[in-house]
């Protein structure tokens, strides 16, 4: 009978704790599994590049991303299941301490002690870190997007769950806390669009010049060194600001992500040309004019031949 009261005493205990700590950590892993599922299923497409017959194309499909972001949510949901299973064990093994008859009073009061400090001195610490699982649950950025960052602008080089680095157009790498993050500007996830904004002559003919704009860019989607980057025609949406010396139209085009830069020089080289084939210029702005001559010549004193000349400079 005392053998019998013993074995239901402190080993049953222990194997209920062992065994509830088993159940409850399957369990947690079980949930992130969801989550991280979850996640996959709720990517967004992504414009990616296929050969079709041996010509280049750029295609929405979100298979790539998919497959992308699965990884990104499986890095996620294994850092997370091993903390929660660290934690769900230590809380265990304490548990079977205190049936063994130990004292661990201390151990929790330091454990305590030791959290507040945490609390106070790693507080920048936890908060890159959880800002940085949410950043690679939420896919707002991987490795060779282009981003802006805020303070650092530029392609990303590496994501941490810590530190993003990212490599300006100098050749700068910046090592940029997830924490200090407020916002993500990504120019390579779906499209991008060139924007350009052409200054024409005030005393142009806008209609003449519009149809010429449209003509002369066109041909961009056949140009053998951005042509593949063009997703859709250039399109002419009008005039964007008026001024005395110029009338200013704008002119865009849809581009693949992080291409979009590309596709503008090759529009202000063929811009460049078509002014200079049709004998126009692109307007001086900012002009002043200054008159020379007495302020008897300037103010109606003199005559025909004493008249103020004027010059215009830039300004």
């Amino acid at each position: 009978m005392a053998s019998w009261e013993f074995w239901l005493g402190i080993p049953a205990r222990i194997l209920l704790i062992l065994l509830i700590a088993g159940v409850a950590s399957a369990a947690i892993r079980l949930i992130i599994h969801r989550i991280v599922r979850g996640i996959e299923r709720g990517t967004r497409s992504r414009v990616i590049r296929k050969l079709d017959s041996g010509a280049a194309r750029w295609v929405e499909d979100a298979g790539l991303a998919r497959q992308r972001q699965a990884q990104r949510a499986k890095t996620v949901g294994s850092v997370l299941a091993s903390v929660a299973t660290l934690a769900v064990w230590a809380i265990a093994l304490l548990m079977i301490v205190s049936e063994l008859g130990f004292n661990i009073a201390p151990v929790i009061a330091s454990a305590g002690i030791a959290g507040v400090a945490l609390s106070f001195g790693a507080q920048s610490l936890v908060k890159d870190y959880l800002s940085g699982i949410f950043m690679v649950a939420e896919d707002q950025l991987g490795i060779g997007d282009v981003v802006d960052l805020g303070e650092a602008t530029g392609t990303v080089e590496d994501v941490g769950l810590r530190v993003t680095q990212v490599r300006d157009v100098q050749g700068t790498l910046w090592h940029v806390r997830n924490g200090e993050i407020l916002r993500v500007g990504n120019s390579s996830q779906g499209w991008a669009r060139a924007v350009l904004d052409v200054p024409l002559p005030y005393d142009a003919d806008l209609d003449s010049m519009t149809t010429l704009l449209r003509q002369t860019l066109a041909g961009i989607k056949h140009d053998p060194d951005v042509g593949e980057y063009v997703l859709d025609d250039p399109e002419v949406w009008g005039v964007e600001s008026l001024t005395g010396e110029s009338v200013t139209v704008r002119v865009v085009v849809k581009t693949a992500p992080a291409q979009q830069w590309a596709v503008s020089r090759v529009l202000r080289v063929k811009v460049k040309k078509m002014l200079d084939q049709h004998g126009l210029s692109v307007p001086l702005l900012n002009q002043t004019m200054v008159r020379g001559g007495t302020a008897k010549d300037l103010y109606g004193g003199g005559g025909a031949g004493t008249s103020a000349g004027a010059t215009s400079e830039d300004g």
